[in-house]
């Protein structure tokens, strides 16, 4: 489902070149739950911003699902990363401005070929599934901290996605909303088969995966 080859991302600093990953190589099988852990500055947000099309590798090759993303234009490269990747960060990141179902419908109504309708109805269900059937019409300020991050879940399922990255999703919630987060991500993983890896500090967490890969200095040493 993923491959990573030779991948290396450099950043142009006041102390010169540094490398924040500095060569890769990482396969995940589908339908699989991989941790990555290691220290703040390791590289790891990094690895994943590649993982997801949102920053290119100085070097190397991203595979995801059979496509090689960074050969890929930028439309083409936007539309694929909206269908086949769901993505939960460690802010909630909702548009303050939307409903949680708006929020939800949004990168599936960047898709011309659906009804408004059936993406709504989608949108409604996956709140439901995350317990929030209630708050469809609640704006992000309106609810919790541990509700705004199972809107940010069920809007990464939205569009059915292969993969899921989830980079410290529960870092700033308390131990039992995060273990409820939790849940809901090895639920999607395991009832729906979708691959999981997911950036944490929480070494309990990362204990619960198929695969844990520890990063340091950029590059993977276990």
């Amino acid at each position: 489902m993923l491959s990573c080859r030779g991948l290396r991302k450099d950043y142009v600093t006041e102390r010169g070149e540094v490398a924040a990953v500095a060569g890769i190589d990482l396969d995940v099988a589908a339908g699989r739950y991989t941790a990555i852990i290691g220290r703040s500055g390791s590289g790891k947000s990094s690895l994943m911003a590649m993982i997801g099309g949102l920053s290119r590798p100085s070097q190397g090759q991203v595979t995801v699902d059979g496509t090689d993303i960074w050969g890929l234009c930028e439309n083409d490269l936007a539309a694929f990363r909206n269908r086949r990747i769901g993505f939960v960060f460690q802010f909630a990141s909702l548009l303050p401005t939307l409903r949680l179902v708006d929020n939800v419908a949004l990168p599936a109504m960047l898709h011309r070929d659906r009804a408004r309708s059936a993406i709504y109805s989608r949108a409604a269900s996956l709140l439901a599934q995350m317990g929030l059937g209630d708050h469809l019409d609640a704006y992000p300020s309106e609810v919790s901290a541990g509700e705004q991050r199972r809107a940010v879940i069920a809007r990464a399922l939205i569009n059915e996605p292969a993969l899921i990255l989830a980079d410290e999703p529960t870092s700033d919630l308390d131990e039992q909303t995060e273990i409820e987060i939790m849940d809901e991500l090895l639920a999607v993983n395991r009832e729906r088969g979708t691959t999981l890896i997911l950036v944490t500090h929480n070494l309990a967490l990362a204990g619960q995966a198929e695969r844990i890969v520890h990063i340091a200095h950029g590059v993977i040493v276990a």
